[in-house]
């Protein structure tokens, strides 16, 4: 049984779900479905021009990872682009978080990089005060 696919972090969904041929009407087209982090791997690695080492950080997946979900997505779009086929953007295993927000919470970061969830460690007071 093959392990169950992680959540990867996407900072913004396109601003479109179906690009197409000009003159052409869908109907006649065949369609290539990309998922959302095969566009978003696209817009890291090839639009905003990350290594794929950040682009991956930004992503919450291994290196090993995003370079199969970068080339899955260059695949795609270059049959899609040299047949004349329409592309439908959807699906896929992601979670949007903004830039700055935490990915596990959603919730903003304010000046630091980190925060905690669930238990927490006691601190040295706490100890001092045991003792």
């Amino acid at each position: 049984m093959a392990r169950p696919t992680k959540d990867r972090i996407i900072e913004q969904l396109p601003e479109i779900k179906f690009f197409k041929p000009a003159g052409v009407p869908a109907k006649q087209l065949e369609t290539v479905e990309m998922t959302m982090e095969e566009v978003e791997a696209l817009r890291l690695k090839d639009v905003k021009g990350l290594t794929q080492a950040e682009a991956a950080e930004m992503m919450k997946i291994s290196r090993p990872t995003f370079q199969r979900v970068l080339t899955s997505a260059r695949q795609k779009a270059a049959d899609a682009l040299t047949c004349g086929k329409a592309i439908r953007f959807e699906g896929g295993d992601y979670r949007v978080v903004r830039p700055g927000h935490c990915p596990k919470c959603g919730k903003k970061h304010k000046g630091h990089k980190k925060h905690h969830h669930g238990n927490k460690k006691s601190n040295s007071n706490d100890e001092k005060k045991n003792k």
